[in-house]
Order: C-alpha cells, then sequence, then structure tokens
C-alpha cells in the first residue's frame, strides 16, 4: 500500500458521505422515506439465529438503549457486550485472548493496516450484508482499506468527528473564526482537556493552515518516519510549552463528559457525541467543527478469527444496518447514521443540533483520519506520550 497515495485518495470517501447527510438530506428524505418507521421492527431472516449468544467487544458509547434490547427482543439472542474507550484498549484485550470470546469487534476505519498486521480477524460473506442499505461513501472505505487477500473484513457502523467542545454558559464562540488554535488562547489556560495524539493533530493541522509549519494537512507524516519526525517535533515542543492550558486529558466519552460538567473544563478537543449528547440533555455544551476541518472517522464492525456465534454475529450485522437501528444508535450516542433513510428517522432536535455542529461549509472541510501503518500508530503514540508526560 503506498501511504502517500492512498490516504490522499481516502479524504474523498468520508467526505462524501458527510455531504449527503446534508441539512437538504435530511429534510428532502423525510418525505421519501417518512415511511420507513411504519415498517414495523427488524425481521429476522434466518431462523437459525432465533436462539443463542453474540459477544460484542464494542466502543462504550456507541450501541445506546434501546439498541441492544430491541435485538434482543426481535431475535431471541443474548447479546453480552465488552465496553472499551480507546483503540488501543481494544487491540490489548484482543491480544491478550488471541480473540477469543468475542464474535465481533469494532474497530475504526483508519486502523486497518494494524488490524491486518495482528492477523486476528476472519474475512466476513458480503453476501450475509446488508451494503446496499448503506451511503456507498461510508462503505468506500472498508472496501479500500479492509480488503486484503481479495477479502472484506470490516463493514461500518456509525461516523463520527473530534472537533471543539465548549462551555457556553462560559464562552462564546463563532464559526467564522473558530481553530484549533483557538484552544491556546490566554482566557483558556488550565481549562482545556483534549486526548494527547488528537490535541497534537489539531495543532499540527492548524500550524500548516497559518503556514507556521507547512505539512499538506498533515497528510505528509504519513509518507515516512522522516518527515512525519520533521512536523511532529515541531508539533510537540509547541505541546509542551502549553501543556499549562491542559485542565485534564480524556481517554473516554465519560470523562469528557465530567470534565464539561464537573471538573472546570471551558474547552477541548472531543469527540462529536459526548458533547451531543449533554447538549440534547440541556446542558450548557456546545461543539462545532473548526475551520481547519473536523477530523471524521469510522467505527465499523469485524469479526475475529476465534468467534463462535457466527450466525448470531451475521443477524446483529443485518440488523444494525437497517434504518430504524442505525438511527437509534446515532440518536442515542451524538455520531451519526451510516444507513440510507436513518437520517429521515432522527429526532427533530438531532437535525437542529447536526446543522449547528457543520455550518456552512464545515462538512466541505471535514479531515477524514487516513490509515495509519503500524510504524505511524507506534510513533504517534510516543510523542502522544512526551506530550502527557512532558
Amino acid at each position: 500500500m503506498s501511504t502517500m497515495t492512498d490516504p490522499r485518495r481516502s479524504t474523498l470517501a468520508t467526505l462524501h458521505a458527510a455531504r449527503a447527510f446534508t441539512r437538504r438530506t435530511l429534510l428532502a428524505r423525510s418525505a421519501a422515506l417518512g415511511t420507513a418507521a411504519a415498517l414495523g421492527p427488524f425481521v429476522v431472516r434466518d431462523a437459525f439465529s432465533s436462539s443463542g449468544e453474540l459477544h460484542l467487544l464494542n466502543w462504550s458509547d456507541e450501541i445506546p438503549d434501546p439498541v441492544v434490547p430491541d435485538f434482543e427482543k426481535q431475535t431471541g439472542i443474548k447479546v453480552f457486550t465488552t465496553p472499551f474507550s480507546q483503540n488501543e484498549e481494544q487491540i490489548n484485550k484482543l491480544q491478550a485472548t488471541a480473540g477469543v470470546g468475542f464474535d465481533l469487534c469494532q474497530p475504526t476505519h483508519d486502523r486497518a493496516p494494524q488490524f491486518r498486521d495482528l492477523g486476528l480477524l476472519q474475512p466476513l460473506d458480503p453476501n450475509k450484508l446488508a451494503l446496499d442499505n448503506l451511503f456507498p461513501a461510508m462503505v468506500a472505505p472498508s472496501e479500500k482499506y479492509w480488503t486484503w487477500d481479495g477479502k472484506l473484513y470490516q463493514t461500518p457502523h456509525i461516523w463520527g468527528s473530534e472537533a471543539i467542545s465548549w462551555r457556553s454558559d462560559k464562552t462564546t464562540l463563532d464559526y467564522k473564526t473558530l481553530s484549533y488554535g483557538t484552544l491556546w488562547r490566554d482566557e483558556y489556560k488550565g481549562k482545556v482537556q483534549g486526548r494527547p495524539h488528537s490535541m497534537m493533530t489539531g495543532i499540527g493541522l492548524w500550524l500548516d493552515a497559518s503556514g507556521q509549519v507547512p505539512s499538506n494537512r498533515m497528510l505528509d507524516t504519513f509518507e515516512s518516519e522522516e518527515k512525519f519526525r520533521k512536523v511532529w517535533d515541531r508539533i510537540l515542543a509547541f505541546a509542551v510549552a502549553h501543556k499549562p492550558w491542559i485542565r485534564q486529558f480524556w481517554d473516554s466519552a465519560d470523562n469528557t463528559k465530567s470534565g464539561l460538567m464537573e471538573n472546570g473544563v471551558v474547552i477541548g478537543e472531543t469527540w462529536d457525541g459526548p458533547a451531543i449528547s449533554l447538549w440534547k440533555q440541556g446542558k450548557p455544551v456546545r461543539y462545532m467543527a473548526p475551520q481547519e476541518g473536523a477530523i471524521s472517522w469510522i467505527d465499523g464492525w469485524a469479526m475475529p478469527s476465534a468467534a463462535k456465534n457466527v450466525a448470531q454475529a451475521y443477524e446483529w450485522l443485518q440488523y444494525v444496518h437497517s434504518p430504524e437501528a442505525s438511527a437509534k444508535a446515532a440518536e442515542g450516542s451524538g455520531y451519526n447514521p451510516i444507513v440510507k433513510g436513518a437520517d429521515a428517522l432522527l429526532s427533530a432536535q438531532a437535525k437542529a443540533i447536526f446543522q449547528a455542529a457543520y455550518p456552512g461549509d464545515a462538512l466541505q472541510k471535514l479531515w477524514p483520519r487516513p490509515a495509519e501503518p503500524s510504524w505511524y500508530a507506534d510513533l504517534r503514540g510516543t510523542y502522544a506520550e512526551k506530550f502527557q508526560a512532558a
């Protein structure tokens, strides 16, 4: 795989998908697909899986109620979940057991090279998936990066982003001037939260956009370790110098929320889901893409080689790729659906928040995470540790 051309081409996939999920889509599809909710519950098509178990290794906030209870009621399959908060945690759990004990796991689209190197997955059978239900551009990263030896190893579940969240009762921000550099204003010293490696990516995008450290929107850093170090050395220097701005580092959706609501955080670089969940609850929290572009990603499903409940796993994949289940997952998590027609089933509140979070040309500026070679992930982790330990 060419680490230069593939990431650049891959940026188009999530970008086009996100453009499909626009104000026009949200409003227009309501008329064309408004009858979807009346079609009734998901109908199990495989009688073999009318009973049994399913063991999921899943992101902690991506299958909110009533997604699992509805599936159990409709299929008779009992679901057991093992939540995790970071891809690294997921990888560690899979390595520790050689994948035993899990029927499906949830890697993010950019981690394909790492999971391929692990050798712990089995290919998926496209004939048992409902890929035609999905936005084609959401399937594209799976087909591009998660296909090796002519076989598909991942299918999408939900998409989201990392951008700027803040306490709307403590500060006022505007899309026209919002930047990853906003985090480092003097007024926010000691009041910022973020995930180390994500914040460093945001710093890099800002330094590139402002002409301070050119990196072709950070894509040059994927070409070689030499080019990575050239850019990330500058990023690390800035990050360490601004360590006093950090109130806390987050590593999960839960402590992202507690930072905003309980720990004195005013602003941060976070996932959209936690911030938008608080927003929906009426909390003084907002989320918005900056001018450099929100960092976007697609989380999916993959099957460990040691999976035992394979038929039940395919029932789950059919279920979550229905408009109804995709809408429930998005509504409850604060992330975004990947199934055609699911957007029409979202609440008016969810649609309004989406418009506010990605105003103007924000969807055209998304920065989809490129596929990360193992060397990149390891090196980035080293730099992030230096920032955190400074």
